[in-house]
């Protein structure tokens, strides 16, 4: 008998719509899940068990079924403010905050019909690209409990990974969507800035952070995209007049159609290869290498986009990272309640002149558009996901700052130009190592080009199978 965290997502929303389960039954069912395998993984920061119920029994009784993630369980990101739940931000010196008011994302799903089951764990204030800290133990990657589950979504990604939600919204400043979703097998996907109208990017510095899908399959990623867009139905209602071209969805059809024949560029250089030594580790351009072969099998176009170096890309990004985080609300004596690398950036970032600053932020505008000059030829881009498998937990050095930023580039020198760009971006598992961790890749799109994402994602996934392997413990 096919247990109900078995299904997908979609199987599992077709379940609630013909009424063989209830949204109180699956909601029973993950509780009863995390209560087991949290204490082992670590994916949840805050589980909210009784209001989860009392809020399956509401979606029961006064939500319309028509809503696109009627019943369905997920958990809020930590950086996310739920009203009544305590909102820590991963960091000790949030401990015991509890919000008055909930976030538009939370408010999103919500509207659209989830049963909210907590809060997932995020490293302190999301900064890091992986999910280890002093305010919750550890985030372990459910294929291998030594080994890490990314950042900063990575409660997300384990949950998921794990069988403990059947898919989250997560959240992406430089990658923390996708890197956690390649380290535990999942699908991933970065929105086009403005996007998504609850986590739209444009409001950030640098328009760098979006709020996404993390999820099994393709088909998954895009049922809750699309319940973050339009909880009530489309068009879309967006707050900015800047915002994504292009299709406007739902994207779920062009998921499960799986159609298209597209012109692929292939890269392997990245931004940051003039200020830090990287190099991809053989399994992983090994897992590229085999993507591109399903994909030209398929008969797309592919060709290798020539290298395209950015020396001022390093300081650039540095420069708006540090200043980014000196907005943290963490000041007076609070401040010794931070780990030393969010320390380290907040003291960075608090000492960034105005100009120099204002100089950044002008550069990556040019950069922007230089990137999407070069890709401009393709209807999207593959790369690696990650130029390294998943690192062992306690790998990131906690004391010196400027070594721990030189691991995070070295883990993932792929994912932090995209944000920059605001292009569209998802990672889709295609192989494993000998030891049997997941490795992917990345697809990287046009301006609001999602849905030939989905589509070329859909098509990966249907020829390489990962979406029905599950780790040990599930």
């Amino acid at each position: 008998m096919t247990e109900l965290h078995e299904h997908t997502a979609l199987d599992q929303y077709r379940l609630l719509q013909s009424g063989d389960v209830s949204p109180t039954e699956l909601a029973r069912h993950y509780l009863e899940r995390i209560d087991r395998l949290n204490p082992v993984v670590g994916a949840f920061a805050t589980v909210t068990a009784e209001l989860a119920l009392e809020r399956a029994g509401v979606v029961e009784r006064e939500v319309p079924r028509a809503r696109p993630l009627w019943g369905l369980p997920l958990g809020d990101k930590d950086l996310q403010l739920r009203a009544g739940v305590p909102a820590a931000f991963g960091s000790r010196a949030f401990a015991g905050f509890v919000p008055d008011e909930s976030d538009e994302l939370v408010r999103a799903v919500d509207d659209a019909g989830a049963v909210s089951l907590g809060k997932t764990a995020t490293p302190e204030f999301g900064m890091p690209s992986y999910t280890e800290g002093l305010a919750f133990p550890p985030v372990r990657n459910p294929w291998n409990l030594d080994l890490g589950a990314g950042g900063s979504s990575g409660g997300a990604a384990a949950a998921v990974a794990s069988g403990m939600l059947p898919f989250a919204p997560g959240s992406d400043g430089g990658g923390s969507i996708r890197i956690p979703a390649a380290s535990c097998g999942l699908v991933g996907l970065k929105p086009s800035r403005g996007r998504v109208p609850g986590g739209p990017g444009i409001a950030s510095l640098a328009g760098l952070g979006v709020a996404g899908p993390i999820a099994r399959t393709v088909a998954d990623a895009a049922l809750l995209l699309d319940g973050l867009i339009a909880p009530v139905g489309y068009p879309a209602a967006h707050r900015y007049a800047l915002r994504a071209p292009g299709d406007d969805g739902p994207f779920l059809g062009a998921a499960i159609r799986g159609e298209g024949r597209f012109q692929l560029g292939v890269i392997t250089d990245s931004p940051w290869d003039d200020a830090y030594e990287i190099s991809i580790e053989p399994s992983a351009r090994a897992a590229l290498d085999g993507a591109v072969a399903v994909l030209d099998a398929r008969g797309h176009g592919i060709e290798v986009v020539p290298p395209a170096p950015e020396p001022g890309y390093a300081e650039a990004f540095r420069t708006v990272w540090q200043a980014g985080a000196a907005t943290i609300p963490v000041d007076g004596e609070r401040e010794a309640l931070l780990e030393p690398l969010t320390r380290w950036l907040v003291e960075r970032g608090r000492s960034v002149p105005a100009r120099q600053l204002a100089e950044a932020l002008s550069w990556l505008t040019g950069y922007e558009e230089r990137v999407i000059r070069r890709f401009a030829s393709y209807d999207a881009v593959i790369s690696p996901a990650l130029a390294l498998t998943p690192r062992p937990v306690g790998w990131y050095d906690a004391d010196d700052g400027e070594r721990n930023f030189a691991q995070q580039v070295q883990f993932t020198p792929f994912t932090s130009f995209v944000n920059v760009s605001g292009l569209p971006a998802i990672t889709v598992p295609v192989a494993e190592t000998d030891d049997g961790v997941p490795l992917g890749v990345q697809l990287i799109g046009r301006p609001g080009g999602e849905a030939v994402l989905f589509s070329l994602a859909a098509q990966l996934e249907r020829r390489v199978g990962r979406s029905t392997r599950h780790p040990g413990l599930w």
